[in-house]
């Protein structure tokens, strides 16, 4: 018996863990003024709104969708083996983005010029750069490669 309550509560917090809300913020700020959008569960979120009626879009299996909408005509990314699909294509001219070694690369490529985003550390910085003045944005906390994407589309 006394072994089953150490598990429960790793089992409550491990759970309470993957329902976290995550805060993406503007640059390198952790102000509340700053937060671009809020993660939850799949849902993305305005600023730090928790209302049906403020998500922006959403993740389902691998696919992100425009709000809450479920069709697939209102998929914005299909994501399979770190590339991201234009709507649900899964073809290779319709690649818009691969991701890869904490880089997001344009399309198929793989040249350093290609490169539109390096993400170390939880933040989001500009091409290749490391310079603090080239943080897109921070993200506070761990997000699936769907839901970066969404926060991508978000930010973009």
């Amino acid at each position: 018996m006394k072994a089953g309550i150490p598990a429960f509560f790793l089992v409550l917090t491990l759970c309470s863990a993957a329902t976290a809300q995550v805060r993406v913020y503007r640059g390198t700020s952790a102000y509340s003024s700053d937060v671009i959008c809020t993660v939850d569960d799949g849902n993305v979120f305005r600023k730090t709104s928790s209302y049906t009626s403020d998500i922006l879009c959403h993740v389902a299996k691998n696919r992100v969708y425009k709000g809450t909408s479920a069709y697939t005509s209102d998929v914005i990314y299909t994501i399979t083996d770190g590339k991201v699909y234009k709507r649900t294509s899964s073809y290779t001219s319709d690649i818009r983005f691969t991701i890869r070694d904490g880089k997001i690369y344009r399309g198929t490529s793989s040249y350093t010029s290609d490169i539109l985003a390096t993400i170390r550390n939880g933040k989001v910085y500009r091409g290749t750069s490391s310079y603090t003045s080239d943080i897109e944005f921070t993200i506070d906390g761990y997000l699936t490669i769907e839901e970066f994407f969404a926060v991508w589309y978000v930010v973009h």
